[in-house]
């Protein structure tokens, strides 16, 4: 079965780009396209789509608050967010949003189908060294002194699942961490999993916004 992607942007010559991208991929199909985050919302109503393009600075409705709508409705699609700048301050909201990832509107290709198809299948798609920046970047916006009460949930996590979590929020890969801990990455993809359940959350990108926001850590590594 195709992915249904949607494209949001309000530059048409854009859309005609990713369109022909994605038009010469026999697992996709674009089968919607908008110009702006209201008029996105309004095609979502009938359109059964997979995977949205997101742009973010639009007009009318910007694509941080249209990623908030989309993913607050049940069985909704998931959001890939593009822009055109690396640390746009856009991009950090747009992942509380509960976008599943962020890359730059000039992506390689290649790159670019490859998240489109991690983010279908349930993966996020922010490169570590990504994460790790935007993180350092913004991280003075998070509250920065010890755990919100209100997140008692990080309790539930054992030690082990504690020191995956700190590092999945420093941004390192799976693999990286396996290699940290001497487990094989297999043992860390099952960490991750676990944590996702009973933390409540959707993907890593979750994962690293909810440690800073409680605090768990700070930018430039672990709290404490």
């Amino acid at each position: 079965m195709s992915i249904r992607v949607m494209l949001v942007d309000d530059q048409a010559l854009l859309r005609t780009g990713f369109r022909m991208v994605l038009a010469a991929q026999p697992d996709m199909e674009v089968v919607a396209e908008a110009g702006d985050g209201a008029e996105a919302l309004e095609v979502l109503r009938t359109a059964e789509v997979d995977v949205v393009l997101m742009d973010v600075r639009m007009p009318r409705l910007d694509g941080v608050e249209a990623t908030r709508r989309i993913c607050a409705a049940p069985d909704a699609p998931k959001v890939l967010i593009l822009t055109t700048f690396d640390l746009d301050e856009y991009a950090f909201s747009g992942l509380k949003a509960g976008a599943s990832g962020f890359m730059l509107k000039d992506v390689p290709p290649a790159e670019l189908l490859t998240a489109i198809r991690s983010v279908h299948s349930g993966d996020a798609v922010v490169a570590p060294s990504t994460t790790r920046r935007l993180l350092d970047r913004f991280s003075p916006m998070l509250p920065s002194s010890g755990r919100d009460p209100e997140h008692r949930e990080l309790d539930r996590l054992t030690d082990r699942e504690r020191e995956v979590m700190l590092l999945v929020a420093q941004g390192l890969s799976n693999g990286e961490i396996a290699a940290r801990l001497v487990l094989s990455e297999a043992t860390v993809k099952t960490h991750v999993g676990r944590i996702l359940t009973k933390l409540g959350l959707r993907d890593r990108v979750q994962v690293v916004v909810l440690a800073y926001e409680t605090g768990l850590v700070r930018a430039g590594g672990a709290k404490g």
